[in-house]
This record gives structure tokens, sequence and C-alpha cells, in this order.
């Protein structure tokens, strides 16, 4: 009898593509801890690098050490979508030198990194007037089709596990689309 070739191994099954992981937003924010002309300053450099007008944030409790009351605005924040989330998240990873660290994942699968001065980013330089700003950047994740389970009114229930992003898909949704080098 004649023997068979061997074959070669299938690819493995394409995703289902309402579970493709996607980049829901990414939320700039600027806490300054008081109002006046250094949140002004936050806000004009939150302009420069997004292109979009801020939103200034307002504490929700008393801190006496700090000399925050409940009701102040103490910082702004940015949020963007779609082009221009993924257009900001290229230069942040650049200031950033295209390094994570592994360990700036939560449970949702959405992760969180610092920039320690927005002269970091490329093409800014230092203003005197401004001064040095830092910011906190959140990348938000979300596959295709499933938050509609869990926030719709009717029927609530919790997503499902093969839904939920975990900690290694954000990392390989980042490495593959923003080509970071993860740092543990």
């Amino acid at each position: 009898m004649p023997r068979k070739k061997a074959q070669k191994a299938e690819p493995a099954k394409p995703l289902n593509p309402m579970q493709e992981i996607i980049l829901d937003k990414v939320v700039i924010n600027i806490g300054v801890g008081q109002a006046g002309e250094r949140l002004n300053k936050a806000v004009k450099v939150l302009e420069m690098l997004t292109g979009h007008k801020p939103v200034l944030t307002v504490s929700k409790k008393t801190y006496r050490e700090f000399n925050v009351r409940k009701g102040l605005t103490i910082g702004a924040k940015v949020t963007l979508r779609d082009e221009d989330a993924s257009t900001f998240l290229d230069k942040a990873f650049y200031a950033k030198m295209y390094k994570f660290p592994s360990y700036s994942v939560d449970k949702q699968g959405n992760a969180y990194f610092g920039v320690s001065d927005y002269t970091e980013f490329k093409g800014m330089k230092y203003d005197p007037e401004i001064g040095i700003f830092g910011m906190d950047v959140a990348i938000i994740l979300k596959r295709k089709g499933g938050y509609r389970n869990a926030r719709r009114k009717i029927k609530q229930e919790s997503l499902p596990s093969r839904l939920i992003i975990k900690k290694d898909d954000t990392l390989e949704f980042l490495k593959a689309n923003y080509k970071v080098e993860v740092v543990n």
C-alpha cells in the first residue's frame, strides 16, 4: 500500500469577529490638586497634546490633609476615541520608549501608565511659562460584541468568561498593534 504524505498542520481557527479586541477609548488625566493658574496650564498642555478641549474634574470628597474640599476643581481630563485615541497612543508609547510594565494591567484588561513630563512627547519643547506636567494615561479595551450584554437595561447579565479580556489578551493586543515591549 502506498504511504500517504504527511499533511501540514492547519492553522488555528480564526477568532470569532465579535470576540476581536478593539480599542474603546483612551483617557488622559492631569491631576493638579488645586484650581487657579496651575490648572489653566494643565488644560493648555492637554490641548497641545490632544487637540481636544479638556473637561475639568471635581473632587468627590474632602481631604483636609491636602486642603481639598468636596466640589473643588482639581484636574483636567480628555477622552479620545477611534483614530484620535490610536494616534495619541503612538505618541505616548514613543514617550515611554515603547516599553510597558506588565503589572499595569487590571483584572478587566484595561492598561494604565504615566508619562512624567509632556516634553517627552515627540515635537514638544519645554515652555518656561507652563512648567513641568506629568499625566496618567488609561487604555480601555473591549471586545466588538462584548459590552452590549452587560450594559443593557432589560435582562442584564454578566459577561461570559470567553468575552472577558484578560491580562495576557491586553498585553498581546499592545504588542501586536503598537509594537510595545512588555517589561516585567
